[in-house]
């Protein structure tokens, strides 16, 4: 079999330590930060000349902790429940023959740093803490917006949403620019499909925080918040 060689150009710096809570797709959260770290070797700034003049992203990138030695032609989508068999190629789940992931981001801003030179700060990005980058390419709308297109079962998967009681002592502990991420994160229901026990409590570790909740009749309750 072909293989070709790949440089990791940058590794994410995310709120999310594991990828439990990762919002199933990009742009879901719009009030998550991420910022995009360039490694050594690509941290040059002529690199990204231009790039502030584009609202959004894409970057290619590993799922890192889906790696495996081997592939299957078929996954199960959390969307349809874990319970029906797709062909991996009609689906994003992260077990690929390439464990190679795509997401659009908005592009907040470019900033030069003595630790780590320019970075990119970025929102509603679904990748976890360190995850390697492999590219980055402007989003152009002429070609890359398609508001006709079709998705698939995705279009009849039903709705993750939920609602989330989140008691304000608890919400005061999380820092103030975190709190509005924390409630989208939850809203869009960080349980595994196949898991849906109204008694389980249930643990997300979200920018340095443990947050435990239970999800009852499309309720999510916070029940407790703690440092990591």
């Amino acid at each position: 079999m072909d293989t070709v060689g790949i440089q990791v150009i940058a590794r994410m710096k995310s709120d999310f330590p594991t990828k439990f809570g990762i919002p199933r797709q990009s742009g879901l959260v719009e009030a998550l930060r991420s910022t995009v770290v360039f490694e050594p070797a690509f941290r040059n700034p002529d690199a990204l000349r231009g790039i502030e003049g584009y609202s959004h992203l894409w970057l290619i990138w590993q799922f890192s902790e889906a790696v495996r030695s081997d592939w299957s032609p078929t996954v199960r989508p959390p969307r349809l429940g874990g319970n029906i068999r797709m062909g991996v190629f009609a689906t994003r789940s992260p077990f690929r023959p390439n464990s190679l992931g795509l997401s659009c981001v908005r592009l907040l801003g470019v900033e030069e740093t003595r630790q780590y030179g320019t970075v990119l700060h970025v929102g509603g990005a679904d990748l976890m803490d360190g995850t390697p980058i492999f590219d980055i390419k402007p989003y152009i709308p002429y070609g890359d917006s398609h508001p006709e297109a079709i998705g698939g079962f995705t279009d009849t998967a039903g709705d993750f949403l939920l609602e989330v009681h989140f008691p304000r002592p608890l919400l005061e502990i999380l820092p103030a620019e975190k709190r509005e991420a924390a409630m989208g994160v939850l809203s869009h229901d960080p349980r595994p499909s196949y898991q849906r026990q109204p008694h389980r409590v249930y643990g997300l570790t979200f920018a340095g925080y443990d947050i435990r909740f239970t999800v009852a009749e499309g309720v999510l309750t916070v029940q407790s918040v703690e440092k990591a």
